[in-house]
């Protein structure tokens, strides 16, 4: 049975699909990677003659087929309006991350998701990702205390808003900058340790 990772929020341009190719690409070092595009809007499925590390596939399939595909882990790219069929993927998901930029309208933002996330009993499998974080802002700790009335658990790690990071998607997962490189390694990390 595959590890199956969901990554949504209800809001776009929070770095879902740049997060989902570097985490599958880094995890791919060791193991059989699918990522399966459900945005219509195809991004990471335009990469996939370029990636060769593991598969895009862009799907149209039924959800419930998606535990049968032979892979160890599988990355889940949603849009951010897949209202109508989020709660069946996040029942599928062993893993829930939802990232976010630190600013006000993501914290509002990302009330609809958590509370979808809530409905379905899944918190406890819910991580909260700071996505492509400005630096030196006190935004970020004004979020992460918002952020505290869900009761979901916030990655240690933050992913800094980094060129190199952005670029890595057509460089086939090369992140030329070494702080961007150690934060995805330290995020694989945390997210490897919720299956351990």
């Amino acid at each position: 049975m595959p590890k199956i990772i969901l990554m949504t929020h209800q809001k776009g341009g929070v770095g879902k699909s740049t997060l989902t190719f570097n985490l599958a690409q880094n995890i791919s070092n060791g193991s059989k990677v699918a990522v399966l595009d459900f945005d219509l809007q195809g991004s990471l499925s335009q990469l996939k003659e370029l990636v060769t590390d593991f598969e895009i596939i862009p799907y149209v399939g039924e959800i419930d087929k998606i535990s049968e595909l032979q892979y160890d882990f599988i990355f889940i790219d949603t849009p951010p309006y897949l209202s109508n069929q989020l709660s069946k993927l996040i029942a599928l998901a062993d893993l829930i991350i939802v990232p976010t930029k630190a600013g006000i309208l993501d914290l509002l933002a990302i009330k609809n998701t958590l509370e979808i996330i809530e409905l379905a009993n899944r918190t406890a499998d819910t991580l909260i990702v700071f996505n492509m974080i400005k630096a030196n802002t006190t935004l970020t700790l004004d979020i992460l205390i918002g952020l505290k009335e869900y009761n979901v658990k916030i990655a240690s790690t933050h992913i800094s808003d980094l060129v190199s990071y952005t670029r890595s998607v057509l460089l086939n997962g090369v992140i030329k900058h070494q702080k961007a490189q150690r934060q995805i390694d330290h995020l694989t990390e945390e997210l490897l340790l919720k299956f351990i």
